[in-house]
């Protein structure tokens, strides 16, 4: 064979293998970029999408767990609602529902609004008045005549269509947190938030990291913050000394929504849990995890 027709050989060769590495180098790196983009991903959960509602259950004052008093907790239209009849009159039975997992590390989002009137003889500090409970104690370990949970209470409060009134404010039944450096005792503290009057639909957030850091956010601003809760306090009646122990850290616990006497909608609330799989190789792997459980890790 000719001298020239080796080198042609050989030159077509290197030029095909040319061509076939670099398709692989392309899907090669695409797949990276995909591997990179998954795991920074944010994962929420939908822990009510106007569907769910049997992952909900309800608590009130003097009833049993699980009894919808007087059907106060609606589920209707996609909405989770708390409705009032007209001959309703208050007396005292606050009521909660608690979802079913408990969190330690993670975010909360809530989407709700204030609606109609309040209930006859309602508390005046009810008026649009509600909370998402955060670290809640377990559901079975209420009084049967318990008004509030163990919690932080991330308030909610509509406006009156007049006067400044915050929201996403701290409540503190039956806990104690650290505010501002200093050990705080008193129940209520408002936040820096803008006043929501009427019926329009409001966004609030919360990132909530064990017992270190919990704050509140309104447009994507930070309007409270606080640490290092503990049960104790008071402002809480009925509970059983045995959920009551004081000075115990709150690292972890349920969320519910409260009836308080003014009707609310809620028509989504979500959670990304920043609890999970830290280790890199695995396929649930997320970056923006902050507590391990590499339990939960999977490699296949």
């Amino acid at each position: 064979m000719k001298l020239t027709t080796i080198f042609s050989i050989k030159n077509a060769l290197r030029s095909s293998i040319k061509i076939l590495v670099l398709p692989l180098v392309i899907v090669v790196c695409i797949a990276c970029g995909e591997t990179s983009t998954n795991e920074a991903e944010e994962d929420w959960v939908a822990i009510f999408d106007g569907s769910n509602y049997g992952d909900w259950t309800p608590k009130f004052t003097g009833a049993a767990l699980g009894e919808n008093y007087r059907d106060r907790f609606v589920y209707d239209d996609g909405l989770l609602s708390v409705r009032y009849a007209k001959t309703d009159t208050f007396k005292g039975n606050f009521g909660h529902l608690f979802y079913k997992e408990k969190f330690s590390h993670y975010k909360l989002r809530a989407t709700y609004r204030f609606v109609g009137d309040q209930m006859t003889n309602g508390p005046a500090w009810a008026f649009r008045n509600n909370g998402l409970m955060l670290h809640c104690q377990e559901p079975g370990t209420l009084g049967l005549d318990q008004d509030f949970p163990i919690s932080l209470e991330l308030q909610l409060l509509g406006g009156d269509g007049n006067q400044p009134r915050t929201t996403a404010n701290l409540c503190t039944p039956g806990t104690n947190v650290v505010l501002n450096d200093s050990l705080f005792t008193t129940h209520c503290v408002n936040s820096v938030s803008n006043t929501y009057h009427g019926d329009q639909w409001v966004t609030v957030e919360a990132l909530v990291l064990g017992d270190s850091l919990i704050q509140h956010k309104m447009e994507d601003k930070v309007v409270m913050a606080y640490s290092s809760p503990t049960i104790g306090g008071g402002n809480i009646a009925g509970y059983l000394d045995s959920a009551y122990k004081e000075g115990e850290a709150l690292k972890e616990g349920y969320i519910a929504i409260q009836a308080e006497s003014h009707p609310i909608d809620f028509k989504r609330i979500e959670v990304l849990n920043l609890c999970g799989c830290m280790d890199e190789k695995a396929r649930n792997y997320k970056s923006y995890y902050i507590k391990p459980d590499n339990s939960t890790c999977i490699y296949e």
